[in-house]
């Protein structure tokens, strides 16, 4: 590797770090200033105000850096390039015969390298600890009370609501789950102390265990309500090595996550691999859409924006007389903003199956990258 390269790469790291710590250290203070007596009393609790802190920012911090990787990779790029431009070292290099190609070869591998990385974060960090980021500073512990947001399974036409969530416990206070008549004969409802999710093991299914159960009455001493020929509503009758008088126990793949607070739905999608996404769209308890099909092809050209987005604002910083560091920076600002609103329109109208959602996806790279190629060719001299 020649001197030029680590220079460059040494010029790109440093401006990544800059960005990224200073961001990050902004949005924790802003963040924990705002909620401070949620985290002081959730850090009582677990014995370490400072400790319970630094173990909820450290998770949060992964999932801010998916949120901002890709902008700060092309301020990096585009920084380190205007840096070297304004300091007449591009100049140079060309007067002895270097390309301006090959000089920004180690800023086209850093932008692939910070790239991968985030789908690597994407894909294996971040559903490995899905449970701690969607944690929000109002409740960091998950032991404060949470609105339910009903909804429906698509497969046994069930509706599960009730009034709290706790996400620590992954319990239901108050849960009332609404059957369909198929599955009313013994009341329109199931009402319950506590409902508590369970993946499947033991025996049992995935789904929610009811405990203290108020509706339908003298429910132990009843048979299960089955659907399709496999069963639902599972009573003690029926299951008595895992169900105790007073439980009952209806069978679901809804998760949890998609229950708890108003934003459930868009957090599972977030913080869940491409692996799980597809998975939901195959899961018929959810029924997922147009919208998550964006979000699958989203993910997978999401490597290729960043690349393409690269391309589109280096040229303008490489071959600009100018060496005004920040016109050449916010005249590749305004492209990538241009990119991003085409991408945002686009994936909405996949999202409301305007268009497919393959070519909501993959439409912005048929726009910019010929205009990418174009643009890049005066880097080639």
């Amino acid at each position: 590797m020649f001197v030029i390269d680590r220079y460059l790469l040494r010029q790109f790291v440093q401006t990544f770090a800059i960005c990224f710590l200073s961001l990050t250290g902004l949005y924790i203070v802003l963040d924990l200033f705002t909620n401070i007596d949620n985290f002081l009393r959730s850090g009582h609790k677990s014995g370490s105000v400072l400790g319970f802190i630094a173990q909820f920012y450290w998770y949060h911090s992964i999932w801010f850096f998916n949120r901002i990787s890709g902008l700060l990779t092309l301020v990096s790029a585009m920084f380190t390039v205007a840096w070297i431009q304004r300091n007449n070292e591009m100049t140079a290099l060309m007067a002895a015969g270097v390309s301006r190609m090959r000089v920004l070869v180690p800023i086209v591998i850093a932008v692939g390298g910070v790239s991968l990385l985030s789908v690597a974060n994407r894909e294996l960090v971040i559903p490995r600890y899905h449970a701690e980021m969607s944690r929000r500073p109002q409740d960091p512990g998950g032991d404060m009370p949470q609105g339910v947001s009903s909804c429906y399974d698509n497969e046994t036409d069930v509706r599960l609501g009730g009034k709290h969530s706790f996400a620590d416990q992954m319990r239901i206070e108050e849960p009332s789950f609404l059957m369909p008549p198929a599955l009313a004969d013994y009341g329109k409802q199931v009402v319950a102390d506590n409902a508590y999710y369970e993946p499947a093991r033991g025996g049992h299914p995935t789904g929610y265990r009811f405990k203290g159960v108020r509706e339908p009455k003298n429910l132990d001493t009843r048979p299960s309500l089955p659907q399709n020929g496999k069963p639902v509503l599972i009573t003690p009758r029926d299951a008595p090595q895992w169900l105790e008088p007073g439980q009952c126990f209806i069978r679901s793949e809804v998760p949890f996550e998609l229950l708890t607070g108003d934003d459930g739905a868009q957090a599972f999608k977030e913080l869940s691999s491409t692996k799980q996404l597809v998975a939901a769209l195959h899961n018929p308890s959810l029924g997922y859409g147009a919208d998550v099909c964006v979000a699958v092809h989203l993910r997978l050209v999401q490597p290729l924006f960043d690349m393409t987005l690269l391309f589109l604002g280096l040229p303008l910083v490489v071959t600009r007389e100018s060496r005004n560091v920040f016109l050449a920076m916010g005249m590749s600002m305004a492209i990538t903003v241009a990119f991003t609103l085409t991408a945002m329109m686009l994936q909405k109208m996949g999202e409301n199956e305007m268009v497919p959602a393959a070519l909501a996806a993959w439409a912005p790279l048929m726009i910019f990258v010929p205009l990418a190629a174009g643009m890049t060719e005066s880097l080639r001299k």
